[in-house]
């Protein structure tokens, strides 16, 4: 029989000491740490004295922490693994050949008994067996010691200062180092967990968080684009103390984004630096530390040193890590478990510099570089190249070539071309797979070895949509966004909707679903389903900003028809700076940027077209109509070559917003205080608005402050926040119309406003929903035609020129809807043997064959 360990029970499986603390929180109760402990020494019996390898096939529910706790306070070297991988379980089942397998059961493990001893010479300091990252289901397991656990779980709680109060919810798996430590070291503290596997994007995960009173949650980069997408930066989380980040490197501009986040909303984000190899964590970036130095990994853990030392070739050097958490070595073989420690500094892998500031900062990979044709390729370099085309990607290979994966549909060969040719490699030696999804592991760190895996696959065949009536959801989504790879986890966000679809896609839903929730394009589809309310109706309740957008345009074209007088063109404005801050300001600087110009190249390209076959057809306008400058060098009087006064002014806007967000102080800015920054433009607007300063333009007055009104309202997320929007709605719209009309046109615009602060949505006769879906998505384009189509209708009947002009608006979106996509079919199909490599060449030639990535702007 192997002698029982000193250290065998660490210091956070002395559960009893808490007393009757909430130890764990789930769905089902409370759970104190003396029940906890009655439960873990009834396993911890039922294993015996006699030290045996224990597999315990985890899952985030109490019957595996059970389980895990039991293994070690009894002193049993324990292997775990994921319950949710069969393939991985029987692997290891099969390399390990364990003494006892501990399976998930309610409440308490199901325990198999393999033998009644131990097959296993068993090291004393040996306490766990962890996966490495990636390497789920690999004989290659990481040996931790009993001193190991207790010296991380003792650090991280040391720097993230957890109390008895704190509560953490488990966002991460059990199986996984990172999930672990917050087990660990919440545990020591007597602190509580919130047991749960819900992922952050269903709502019933917040449910539980604020139910629980939970302080903190783990994430990795991965889950910060989900918490983008459900809005949690605007989340009433009045317990939330800090948010952790590890798992993988985020990138800069989303920690300072996400640092300014939690200081606006009183919490801390915690940016973390670890490896299993260091039982968990090595590093930590302090919170005050994290909006001006976001690009490093902060300072070693207490108890912790770095050294870095010189790498031949390279200006950087490989980051050393020294500490009581490294682990005692790998295991390969059973042979292995009777190890003790073979190394005592842990060679990270990572190339490194250190700031005079003491702040380190992770810059390279030496794994992550391959020599092929003589050339040192950088992996990380190659996927950083192609994220500045807008493709996501993953990078993999060895010395006899590159292995790419890139996420959606694109033109493989001619990405091969531009990586080839930016690199320098012969285009031999890259293979490019377009993949559905990028592979993930589940902690949601790319899978660089499924990456490596894809060379020798065929390329993978996007399934067919589920068979189902027209009105199916799934049907729905796939129709409207013209995608076949649609699961029941993705939302209308996730599958990259833009503000177009978003109109077709709610108008067809309403129909299903009866009167849609304001935050259903962020619902999955398995959840629109369930609230699926198939019936006949009456009346259809529609988004109050489409209902507005499809009013506006039928009353500017009947007051200019003559058929009545209701001006509304000035209300466009204000929908749409509230569909810009809606759609244009999620995601990073750059990439967000980048969302601007292809939202302004949608207005621009489809106006300076049809307004030069006017100008063409007709003697009404002038060239500087054509390229939009009638505004800037146009005559005073009131003519013409007005028409298109709209579109310049909202051109000249979107120009201006793009030419600010570009700047980094103002995005910055923008993203710690997006309300406060969004009142600043509306007090810049109303300089011009009162004619404090003249803004240069001969003709028309002022609208920007109706654009920052309407991108006000849509960042206030309070009501004291929109009622502030209601009152400068009130006290700025008297006053600035000079037509004859003026009071009806005031009325309007502030009408129109107020709706959209207020009433989410708005009734329409059932038998119009879909028209009013399509005048509300063409309404720039029937605003463009309608100039040349109701002056030829109107002689015949004014109803006739009205309907007319909306009826061909209609058409020419769905042309300029239609056009595009033929193209980029077109360029999948037949690649030019002629295409440009690099510079302006490659992005024009990649552009069109790309998914826009982010919602766009229509207009008006």
């Amino acid at each position: 029989m192997t002698a029982q360990p000193e250290l065998a029970q660490v210091a956070f499986t002395d559960l009893a000491r808490h007393g009757g603390r909430a130890a764990v929180i789930t769905d089902d109760g409370v759970i104190t740490y003396r029940e906890l402990a009655g439960r873990v020494d009834d396993v911890a019996a039922r294993l015996g004295t006699e030290r045996r390898l224990v597999l315990l096939a985890a899952r985030n529910d109490l019957g595996s922490l059970v389980g895990y706790l039991a293994a070690l306070s009894a002193g049993h070297p324990l292997l775990l693994v994921p319950a949710d991988k069969p393939a991985a379980l029987e692997s290891l089942v099969a390399a390990y050949d364990p003494d006892v397998v501990l399976r998930p059961g309610e409440g308490a493990p199901v325990l198999e008994e393999r033998r009644p001893g131990s097959r296993h010479e068993l090291h004393p300091d040996l306490a766990l067996l962890l996966s490495t990252s990636g390497s789920t289901g690999s004989p290659k397991l990481v040996r931790l010691s009993h001193a190991n656990l207790t010296a991380n779980a003792a650090s991280i709680a040391e720097y993230l200062r957890i109390e008895p109060d704190d509560r953490a919810v488990t966002t991460l798996p059990l199986h996984y180092c990172y999930g672990l430590s917050v087990v660990n070291s919440h545990l020591m503290c007597g602190a509580g967990l919130v047991l749960t596997d819900l992922s952050v994007v269903d709502p019933c995960f917040w449910d539980l968080f604020r139910d629980s009173r939970a302080t903190s949650f783990a994430a990795v980069p991965y889950t910060f684009d989900l918490l983008e997408r459900v809005g949690f930066a605007e989340a009433d989380l009045p317990h939330l103390r800090y948010v952790t980040q590890a798992g993988g490197r985020l990138a800069p501009e989303k920690v300072r984004y996400w640092a300014g986040v939690g200081r606006r909303r009183n919490w801390d984000l915690f940016v973390m630096y670890g490896a299993t190899e260091a039982t968990a964590r090595m590093a930590y970036l302090p919170p005050d530390l994290a909006v001006e130095h976001p690009w490093t990994i902060g300072v070693a853990v207490p108890g912790g040193t770095f050294r870095i030392e010189p790498v031949e070739d390279l200006a950087d050097g490989e980051l050393v890590y020294t500490g009581p958490n490294v682990m005692l070595g790998y295991a390969e073989r059973p042979a292995d478990l009777a190890l003790g420690r073979e190394i005592h500094e842990l060679r990270t892998g990572d190339l490194a510099r250190r700031h005079p500031n003491g702040l380190y900062e992770v810059v390279g990979r030496r794994s992550r570089f391959v020599k092929i044709a003589g050339l040192r390729i950088d992996l990380g370099q190659i996927e950083r190249i192609l994220a500045e085309l807008g493709v996501p990607a993953a990078a993999a290979g060895s010395d006899e070539g590159l292995v790419v994966a890139v996420e959606g549909e694109h033109d493989s060969s001619l990405l091969t071309k531009v990586l080839a040719g930016s690199v320098g490699l012969p285009r031999a030696a890259v293979e490019m797979h377009s993949v559905e999804r990028l592979p993930r592991l589940a902690t949601g760190k790319v899978d660089y070895p499924a990456v490596r895996r894809l060379s020798a696959q065929a390329p993978p065949v996007a399934p067919e949509p589920r068979s189902g009536d027209r009105d199916d959801v799934r049907r729905i989504f796939a129709e409207a966004l013209d995608r076949t790879d649609i699961d029941d986890g993705d939302t209308f966000v996730s599958l990259d909707g833009d503000s177009l679809s978003y109109v077709a896609v709610s108008v067809r839903l309403e129909q299903v679903m009866g009167r849609l929730p304001s935050d259903w394009h962020l619902l999955s589809v398995r959840e629109l389903e369930r609230r699926r309310k198939p019936r006949r109706r009456v009346v259809s309740f529609l988004e109050t900003s489409i209902v507005l957008r499809a009013v506006a345009i039928v009353c500017i074209v009947a007051t200019h028809v003559h058929l009545f007088h209701f001006q509304t063109a000035h209300l466009l404005f204000a929908v749409a700076g509230y569909n810009f801050a809606r759609f244009q300001l999620g995601g990073e600087r750059v990439p967000r940027l980048r969302r601007h110009l292809r939202s302004l190249t949608r207005v621009v390209v489809p106006c300076v077209a049809f307004i030069a076959i006017a100008y063409l057809l007709t003697d009404d306008y002038s060239v500087a109509n054509v390229f939009l400058l009638n505004g800037m060098v146009g005559p005073q009087e009131l003519t013409t070559q007005w028409h298109f006064w709209f579109v310049e002014m909202l051109t000249y806007i979107l120009i201006g917003v793009t030419a600010l967000l570009a700047v980094p102080w103002a995005d910055r800015l923008e993203r710690l205080a997006p309300f406060a920054f969004a009142l600043g433009l509306v007090v810049v607007g109303l300089i011009s608005r009162y004619d404090i300063v003249d803004p240069g333009l001969p003709k028309p007055a002022p609208v920007f402050w109706l654009f920052a009104l309407g991108w006000a309202l849509a960042s206030a997320r309070t009501g004291l926040q929109r009622s502030t929007v209601s009152v400068l709605t009130v006290l700025s719209v008297p006053g600035f119309s000079s037509s004859a009309t003026s009071t009806v046109h005031e009325v309007t615009v502030a009408t129109g406003i107020l709706l959209l602060i207020w009433v989410p949505a708005l009734p329409v006769p059932a038998v119009l929903r879909r028209v009013v879906g399509w005048l509300a998505a063409a309404s720039l384009y029937i605003y463009l035609t309608h100039w040349l189509v109701y002056p030829v209708l109107l002689p015949l009947s004014p109803v006739l020129a009205v309907a007319g002009s909306l009826v061909v608006g209609v058409a020419y979106w769905a042309l300029c809807r239609w056009l595009p996509a033929a193209i980029m079919r077109r360029r999948r199909s037949v690649v030019p043997a002629s295409a440009a490599i690099g510079g302006r060449g490659r992005r024009t030639k990649l552009d069109p064959i790309r998914r826009l990535p982010y919602p766009v702007q229509e207009g008006p």
